[in-house]
């Protein structure tokens, strides 16, 4: 988003015309958007693609109006959901039951459906409490082999709203199933937008997330997965309750020391609204609940612009834990930001090592960019 652009409380759901525009998001018409087909190409109630589809139409064209009541009418594996053109304001959660799941924007894109809420870890709870930092979540995957395509997920919860609320995470998705894909993708928020994770502590969840958009500013891509963002478009957000750099930090990655792979991103690009060197590409997390983790992070093959501390690129979340005694790595990055000015603070690849470092190495014997 540029930065004269009003950030309103709901308005960056709409922005990020730029990374739209570099990702070819909007490509595709929209075929679905308030038109006699809401669906588009991919049937209807009354001509489905197949017994296991369900509509989704917040106009009641549908099954259901709403992602949530969907998700608890399509129990069992193998559902699929096509979402017609609407904003969804709800939580909603995929449970490990719910396994091999499709949910498909029927527009083709992403703009045209978002689902979106405006929990934070501070939120008063129900009966007492707040919600946390996995509580937060607009949208909770646990189900392995989950897919979507062409949804935005959202959290427009914004710390200028909430002058008192100390827990400010709010997070869009929280990810934790194996073979979880998502293609042409957006994600929107401030802090923890993306909580790429896992079950429990020895599982070691695999993600893919292709040409997909992510935008934040503290943590925005967080957690412990193996996950490779392969295409995609991260954008830091600009902040004025603070008076000096660094505004945040694009990837917080928190991988089990047991995992060998964390998370690689390649060919993609990240881009700023904020001033330059105003933010930091990582940091790692080791949290309370596993002191032991060793977090794992390569960035290759990826444009860097100048938002991006390029003499300081990584820094510590605790000083307990050193950022130089993780996994942190680069190849071949190119841009302002990429720029190797203190040779100690970018740890390279050696070409053999990046021979590794590809998203066939990661993921296995799934292969998620095939067959689409």
């Amino acid at each position: 988003m540029p930065s004269h652009f009003p950030m309103s409380r709901r308005g960056f759901l709409t922005a990020s015309a730029a990374a739209g525009a570099a990702l070819g998001l909007a490509s595709a018409p929209a075929r679905a958007a308030g038109g006699p087909r809401p669906f588009g190409r991919y049937g209807s109630p009354a001509a489905r693609l197949t017994p296991q589809t369900l509509y989704v139409d917040p106009h009641g064209r549908g099954d259901v109006t709403s992602v949530r009541d969907a998700v608890t009418a399509a129990s069992g594996s193998g559902r699929t959901l096509v979402l017609a053109s609407g904003t969804y304001r709800e939580t909603v959660a995929v449970d490990v039951t719910r396994t091999e799941a499709t949910w498909i924007g029927a527009s083709e894109n992403p703009r045209d459906v978002v689902i979106v809420y405006d929990n934070s870890a501070g939120t008063p709870k129900p009966g007492g409490g707040t919600y946390g930092t996995s509580g937060s979540a607009t949208t909770t995957v646990q189900a392995d082999g989950f897919t979507a395509r062409w949804i935005t997920f959202a959290n427009d919860w914004l710390r200028a709203d909430h002058p008192g609320v100390s827990g400010t995470q709010a997070v869009a998705i929280k990810v934790q199933g194996d073979r979880s894909a998502f293609h042409h993708c957006r994600f929107l928020g401030h802090q923890d937008t993306l909580y790429a994770d896992s079950s429990a502590l020895g599982v070691f969840a695999r993600q893919y997330y292709s040409h997909c958009y992510a935008e934040g500013d503290v943590d925005f891509v967080f957690g412990r997965a193996t996950a490779v963002y392969a295409h995609c478009h991260f954008r830091t957000l600009t902040r004025t309750d603070l008076a000096a750099a660094p505004y945040g930090f694009v990837f917080a990655p928190s991988t089990a020391v047991a995992n060998p792979l964390g998370y690689l991103v390649t060919s993609s690009r990240i881009s700023s609204e904020a001033p330059d060197g105003y933010y930091k590409l990582a940091r790692p997390w080791v949290p309370s609940s596993d002191t032991t983790a060793r977090p794992s992070l390569v960035v290759r093959d990826t444009w860097l612009g100048r938002g991006i501390d390029a003499a300081e690129p990584y820094t510590n979340m605790s000083n307990g834990y050193p950022w130089q005694n993780q996994r942190f790595a680069e190849y071949r990055n190119t841009g302002p930001g990429a720029a190797i000015t203190v040779p100690e603070n970018r740890p390279q690849l050696t070409d053999e090592q990046a021979e590794s470092a590809t998203r066939e190495a990661y993921l296995g014997d799934w292969t998620p960019w095939k067959g689409r």
